[in-house]
């Protein structure tokens, strides 16, 4: 035993520990203080969670059945491109949608199918299950009935909500706030915990925000009394005006999207140079820009829309060709709510719409008070554990206390090195961590009490009593970290807190108070040669 702790090793534990007392040193002092710290010095700090600082919890749910419906329309426009496209052109009737499904009639029978094997490209497989997302029939005679299928429609909300989350995420990081908690909770859910903010409104109106863009031509052959009772005719869609216009009716435009947001390559929030309105600056990626100019070439005079989540914004007319692969809108804009609208925008479309189904603000004073008890528990608990470990153990107690502490610090310092947050629950796992960490400890200094009992001299006692204590140990903590792991995996909010400092916990415990300890006690033995030992 003596013999495995040269100088060296000895300098380079202690040197590991040093480095990480002081890495943990920043996560006890207020961000002012930290603040006063050298640039060129690492300041890792652990952040606190929204139990712990306060701040906003919302609960987003997708809503399914506008998405089905959503789905069902851009498939319907697929079919139609698919039709009229290739060569030759497919002659088809109207298509409906009623009952959740498409059906439409081929004209010409000989082009039958023909009509369905473009259908069925358009249909993709659901994983390995060897459905398609979309079944394809050819009922009575001529007509084609189109129908989602069940693990198609599974599988596309997966892909939407997942899709959702990081878009939200994104979203969120863009404010610059820290450390936002952003998880999926079942299919369909989406929790999201933003410690340290106290503006939840603003926040739920970012992340709920569909940011879906879409510039349409202005059907102007439409009788202008379909535009005040909301009636399109066929080939057209009626879009309401929004309510910051201060137009009445709706907005007839064309069903073919000139550019949609899906196509933007940045949007900042702007002035109007001549007016002086806020705006959204928005431009286009490179197809974008060309399909807008063009578009915009051939309709010279003739008014569009700016439609967003639905809803009109302005239908000014193409006085000239907008190129370059640059637009701007306008709509009654706030600064505050178009840099919101810029940030949705350059974030993405989200492919679902998602609604706050609950909200809760939790204050910092409850912050304080979590803070407050849980270090008083944690302070008990520590201050009862040296207790024992000294009284019980004489000089191997105060060589496990020391080991505890040194424990406590490592903690700190990977859960900084990590980013991870600290919550209510971890502050629970540092209470679990101070009895656990000392109980490797127990069963060590019992099995050298009891090698000397069976007459080992001093060195072969400490030895052997490492040595057989040590397979127990890692025996027993291995299955606390799986537990831990498991329980990061799985659960979320609060019980993920705890297992991170579960599993950090236990890890740092068994170092310090097998490795550490070893190598003090080793230290010892060597330069005092003690004749007797009192344990």
């Amino acid at each position: 035993m003596l013999n495995d702790f040269p100088p060296w090793k000895v300098w380079l534990l202690t040197a590991l520990l040093v480095v990480g007392v002081l890495l943990s040193i920043p996560s006890f002092l207020t961000p002012a203080q930290r603040e006063q710290i050298p640039d060129f010095l690492p300041q890792p700090a652990v952040n606190l969670g929204l139990d712990l600082s306060g701040g906003v919890h919302i609960l987003l749910e997708a809503e399914t059945d506008e998405f089905a419906a959503t789905r069902l329309q851009s498939m319907a426009d697929r079919i139609e491109d698919a039709m009229n496209r290739d060569d030759p052109r497919i002659a088809i009737g109207d298509i409906s949608r009623s009952g959740g499904r498409i059906a439409f009639t081929v004209r010409d029978e000989a082009q039958l199918d023909d009509a369905m094997e473009r259908v069925r490209e358009l249909t993709q497989p659901v994983g390995f299950t060897g459905e398609r997302d979309y079944s394809v029939e050819n009922i009575d005679s001529l007509q084609i009935v189109v129908t989602p299928t069940e693990a198609g429609f599974e599988a596309a909300v997966d892909t939407a909500v997942s899709t959702a989350t990081e878009v939200v995420r994104t979203r969120i990081d863009e404010l610059g706030t820290r450390e936002p908690t952003i998880i999926r909770q079942g299919s369909d859910r989406i929790v999201v915990q933003v410690p340290g903010l106290d503006s939840p409104e603003s926040l739920m109106s970012l992340i709920g925000r569909t940011a879906s863009l879409e510039f349409r031509l202005v059907n102007y052959n439409a009788d202008p009394l379909a535009g005040q009772s909301c009636e399109a005719p066929i080939g057209s869609e009626a879009i309401p005006w929004a309510e910051q216009t201060g137009y009445q009716g709706c907005v007839i435009v064309q069903r073919r999207v000139m550019v949609s947001g899906d196509q933007l390559e940045n949007a900042q929030q702007g002035f109007d140079s001549q007016t002086n309105q806020v705006t959204v600056n928005l431009t286009f990626d490179g197809p974008g820009g060309r399909a807008f100019g063009r578009v915009t070439q051939e309709n010279v005079g003739r008014p569009f829309a700016i439609i967003l989540d639905g809803e009109a914004l302005s239908a000014p007319n193409i006085n000239e060709p907008i190129l370059g692969g640059s637009a701007q809108i306008t709509g009654g804009f706030s600064v505050q709510s178009a840099n919101e609208l810029a940030i949705a925008l350059r974030s993405g479309r989200l492919p679902v719409q998602l609604t706050v189904i609950e909200n809760r603000t939790v204050g910092p004073e409850l912050g304080a008070d979590s803070i407050e008890m849980g270090a008083l528990a944690g302070l008990i608990a520590t201050v009862a554990v040296i207790a024992f470990m000294i009284v019980t153990y004489g000089r191997f107690g105060v060589y496990a206390n020391i080991a505890l502490a040194l424990n406590l610090f490592l903690i700190l310092a990977i859960m900084a090195l990590l980013d991870a947050t600290l919550t209510l629950p971890g502050i629970a796992g540092f209470v679990l961590t101070v009895g656990v960490a000392v109980d490797a400890n127990v069963l060590i200094n019992e099995r050298i009490r009891e090698e000397q009992r069976r007459g080992r001299k001093i060195v072969d006692a400490v030895e052997t009593g490492y040595k057989e204590a040590s397979r127990a140990i890692f025996d027993a903590n291995i299955t606390n970290v799986i537990g831990g792991a498991l329980m990061f995996s799985f659960g979320s909010g609060p019980v993920r807190g705890f297992a991170v400092v579960l599993v950090i916990g236990v890890i740092t415990s068994v170092f310090t108070a097998v490795t550490v300890t070893r190598m003090m006690v080793a230290v010892w033995l060597k330069n005092k040669r003690p004749k007797e030992l009192v344990i």
